[in-house]
């Protein structure tokens, strides 16, 4: 964090200590308070607040809890992304309020996107009292079930006196709220909250009527109700189960999507490691970098299953977290009906879009992996792993021998290649959909070193990209990076503003390619009329007068080797691109990598 720059705080935020009693001044603050107090018992650390008026007493009782770090936000759509970025993250719920009206309505969005995600934020909506519902009152609409069934659950708290009824219910309120959010099927949570006046913290006499110790002050520094929820164990008889299908199975695959949990990347390696599976992940498995073994991780599976040899089809695949974004991998799988697929999704959800799969099962993957590598015996033939990291070896000599080809010259897939070697150990990546996630996907190198990769994989939206990285470098313990194309900036531009009024700082990598150039490699880009008006949309910003607007330093990379100095410090880096000339690289490159594994010694034994 730059010196001249300290983080903006609440004042009396002190992180591990919670207020005791509810704030007394009148109806509002103490019930209020009493949410706010539970939401940082229960672990809630981080709140993104935007003004209004209807709810602020919402908005001060989360300034002043001492546990609760509170980010305030001009524009709405940015603190609800803000807030998906922080819980993306940290795995806990985090905090987002608005005020009544069409701010909560900009929220739907994120909500969207931390639904699909499952991604845990807790939405609280201030509104009108009933009475001024329906009857042209300013700045009201139909909150209620807001945001449909995207929400896991949605509570209207009601008008409610600052009795022990009431202290009681908010506070009950709260802790239900922020375990519905963590899971077990983690995801948002809506809060619709009616308040009559007054809205300012003033003092009424006798407004609070509460009396009861546990209304007023809860169970000291425990959450009113603890709600435990662990990932299911499983039993003796899957596990026997599942190993003597990996028996009958040699030719098997481990295929790893986006995932945040830190366990899972040894646990799948020991698996993979016995069964003599190759590990195909996506850099946001959190399997393709880090320090666990990556002596069986493919990296280049999406560019050499564009045209997968016949000889590499499995007969097995074990899935972990989303499925991968390569289009191509989806497809092979597609064609492949008999190839059997076990999902394990601890979460509940239905992660399975190519209808095949033969199991979909709920347990803790880290223990499900450790136990299986335990009860396998190691297999010791490994003529299928060779055959993968035969091709995978071929796949990166056409990769690298492609790219060295172009000299100096700027092509999206080296900015991610030799990525993990610019970035330091510890940081973050946060990556836009679109054209970036899919280079990273099919570029990036293995290494051995901690760098996060997130990315909102779960709508897959271009927006709110600015918003959500700048919430993960918030709560990131190291440098955070975002990765994003000309229009996804322009698309949330607004969430700039963060850095100075929150006091959060990352480095902005902008793939200017002047438009949408994912377009270009669809069928529709083969239709010229309307094409760049209507499809690419290129929006000509001048991006050094964008950083200028919002305090930040401009950098524009105008050669490859100057793309790791440009990245060293925090501020817009800038890299120009041609969008035709880049489909003809890529289409180049892949045909490339398709001819150097059909070449390989492994293909013609």
């Amino acid at each position: 964090m730059a010196e001249d720059r300290p983080i903006r705080k609440n004042p009396h935020r002190k992180r591990g200590v919670a207020l005791l009693t509810v704030d007394r001044s009148n109806r509002n603050t103490a019930l209020a308070s009493a949410l706010v107090e539970e939401l940082a018992r229960c672990g809630v650390e981080h709140a993104c607040v935007a003004p209004g008026s209807r709810s602020a007493p919402l908005a001060l009782a989360l300034w002043r809890e001492p546990a609760i770090r509170v980010f305030s936000h001009v524009d709405e759509r940015s603190a609800g992304f803000f807030a998906v970025g922080i819980a993306q993250q940290t795995g806990v719920p985090a905090v987002v309020l608005t005020t009544s009206g069409t701010a909560a309505a900009n929220l739907h969005p994120a909500v969207a996107e931390s639904s699909e995600a499952r991604v845990p934020i807790i939405v609280i909506t201030a509104d009108r009292p009933p009475e001024l519902r329906g009857r042209g009152a300013g700045q009201t609409i139909d909150q209620l079930k807001l945001y449909g069934s995207t929400v896991r659950w949605f509570c209207e708290l009601g008008v409610n006196d600052a009795d022990d009824v009431g202290l009681l219910h908010f506070r009950s309120v709260a802790n239900r709220a922020y375990a519905t959010a963590a899971g077990p099927r983690p995801g948002p949570v809506h809060l619709n909250i009616p308040l009559r006046e007054p809205l300012a913290p003033l003092p009424l006499d006798s407004d609070v009527q509460a009396l009861e110790e546990l209304a007023v002050a809860g169970r000291g520094r425990q959450p009113l109700t603890v709600v435990r929820s662990e990932a299911p164990a499983p039993t003796p008889a899957l596990v026997h189960e599942l190993s003597d299908v990996l028996a009958e199975h040699r030719r098997g695959i481990v295929l790893a999507g986006r995932q945040l949990s830190s366990e899972v990347p040894a646990a799948a390696a020991a698996l993979a490691r016995v069964a003599r599976y190759p590990i195909l992940a996506e850099p946001t498995s959190q399997l393709r970098t880090g320090d666990h073994d990556l002596s069986q991780v493919i990296a280049a599976y999406d560019a050499i299953l564009r045209e997968p040899p016949l000889d590499m089809q499995p007969d097995l695949v074990l899935r972990v977290g989303d499925m991968v974004t390569s289009k191509a991998t989806r497809q092979w799988l597609e064609a492949s009906p008999r190839c059997r697929q076990i999902v394990i999704d601890p979460e509940g959800g239905w992660n399975e879009p190519t209808t095949t799969a033969e199991q979909i099962v709920r347990v803790s993957v880290p223990a499900l992996f450790r136990q299986l590598a335990e009860a396998f015996e190691p297999r010791l033939e490994s003529e299928w792993l060779d055959r993968w990291l035969a091709a995978a070896k071929e796949a990166d000599t056409a990769i690298d021998e492609f790219l060295g080809s172009l000299g100096e010259e700027l092509f999206e897939p080296r900015v991610y290649r030799d990525l993990c070697a610019l970035l330091p150990t510890g940081s973050t990546a946060y990556v836009s959909s679109s054209m970036p996630v899919r280079d990273l996907e099919t570029f990036l190198r293995l290494a051995d070193r901690r760098v996060r990769f997130l990315a909102n994989r779960g709508a897959n939206g271009i927006d709110g990209i600015v918003s959500s990285g700048l919430g993960a470098a918030a709560a990131a313990h190291g440098r955070a990076y975002v990765f994003l194309g000309d229009l996804a900036l322009y698309h949330d531009m607004n969430g700039l503003l963060a850095i100075r009024r929150c006091g959060v700082e990352a480095t902005f990598v902008v793939l200017n390619n002047r438009g949408g150039g994912i377009f270009d490699f669809l069928p529709i880009a083969d239709y010229p009329d309307g094409y760049e008006d209507l499809f690419a949309t290129p929006t000509e910003l001048d991006f050094a007068t964008v950083a200028q607007l919002y305090g930040l330093h401009h950098t524009r990379v105008e050669s490859h080797s100057e793309l790791a100095e440009a990245l060293e410090k925090p501020g817009l880096v800038e890299v120009p691109l041609d969008r035709e000339r880049n489909v003809k690289l890529h289409q180049e490159l892949f045909a490339a990598v398709a001819d150097a594994v059909a070449r390989s010694p492994a293909a013609s034994s």
